[in-house]
């Protein structure tokens, strides 16, 4: 037809095209707005949380830690052993003026405890100025004798202690006690026989043979033999058996296991050496049964000891 119209290729028509140029500027502005907005929204939190927190210090600082309230005007100790509360007050470290508040409690506990003959301490603050230390002493129950150098290549011996539980200490020394001149260690039995090597003050003995040995010790002091016989020494140089000497003479070999049952079968064999006028060389209560045993005519030898108490030691408990 003459004014029909030709058909015209849709691809070839032109229409409107969104500017996907200008979009995607505009996503782009509009995270770096967010991003700025966060950041900026942080550090503005950072300050405000690190302005408070410098603040919150400083304020503690000055009405806590160096007020003049808290001024540490009493250290009050308690101990239940021997040593004087100005030595435990020495090694705590602590001097009157200090702030209490600031005070490092657990350093104050990790420097007594540093001392072998110290077991446990407990600290705590009284406010508003007052510390309190209480402290449980290591009693000494044996003493462990070996050879010290001195100038010149002399020798001479030197002594610790071993509490119940085998923790080696240095004797506390007369100035260091609350009663210096009324204490001795010269009553404890004497453990012979462990290596120099195992010797390490403030450390725990290892050796079963030397447990065994400490063990022979406390089961002693309530067995029926306390107060007839004086318990001078035990040798544990030999394996499996412990050799005690006592004061009165008498070489006694026991196992290491069931001492209280061995204990009462020596007390039954010294009453029988009592009564048939006889003394105790050698008695082995090692061997299960038919204990091996020498005994010697006590004509013109001491008479038998009179029962009596046993010795009080003097780290008997006590508060100062």
């Amino acid at each position: 037809m003459a004014f029909s119209r030709k058909r015209k290729n849709k691809r070839n028509r032109r229409d409107y095209v969104l500017d996907v140029k200008l979009s995607a500027q505009q996503r782009h502005e509009t995270r770096v707005r967010r991003l700025t907005w966060f950041f900026g929204t942080s550090l503005i939190l950072f300050l405000v949380v690190f302005g408070v927190w410098r603040g919150a210090e400083a304020l503690l600082r000055v009405k806590v830690y160096e007020n003049p309230y808290f001024a540490i005007a009493q250290v009050e100790v308690e101990t239940d052993g021997v040593i004087a509360p100005e030595q435990l007050r020495i090694w705590a470290g602590v001097r009157p003026g200090d702030n209490l508040m600031a005070l490092n409690l657990t350093r104050v506990k990790r420097d007594l405890e540093l001392v072998p003959a110290i077991e446990g301490v407990v600290v705590e603050r009284v406010l508003p100025r007052t510390l309190r230390i209480h402290v449980s002493e290591r009693e000494p129950v044996a003493r462990v004798i070996f050879q010290q150098a001195r100038a010149g290549g002399v020798y001479e011996g030197g002594s610790y202690t071993l509490d119940r539980n085998g923790y080696f200490m240095f004797p506390v020394a007369p100035s260091q006690r609350a009663t210096p001149a009324a204490v001795t260690n010269d009553f404890l039995p004497v453990i012979v026989g462990i290596p120099p090597a195992d010797m390490r003050p403030g450390r725990r003995v290892e050796s079963p043979q030397v447990q065994a040995a400490l063990a022979l010790v406390r089961e002693f002091e309530r067995s029926p033999m306390v107060g007839l016989v004086e318990l001078k020494y035990v040798d544990v140089s030999q394996a499996g058996v412990l050799v005690a000497r006592t004061g009165q003479g008498s070489e006694i070999t026991f196992g290491l296991q069931n001492l209280d049952a061995q204990l009462r079968r020596w007390r039954s064999v010294q009453d029988e050496a009592f009564r048939r006028g006889k003394v105790i060389t050698t008695l082995d209560l090692a061997v299960g049964n038919n204990s091996p045993l020498q005994w010697a005519d006590a004509s013109g030898a001491l008479p038998p000891p009179a029962a009596r108490p046993p010795k009080q030691s003097s780290y008997r408990k006590k508060h100062v």
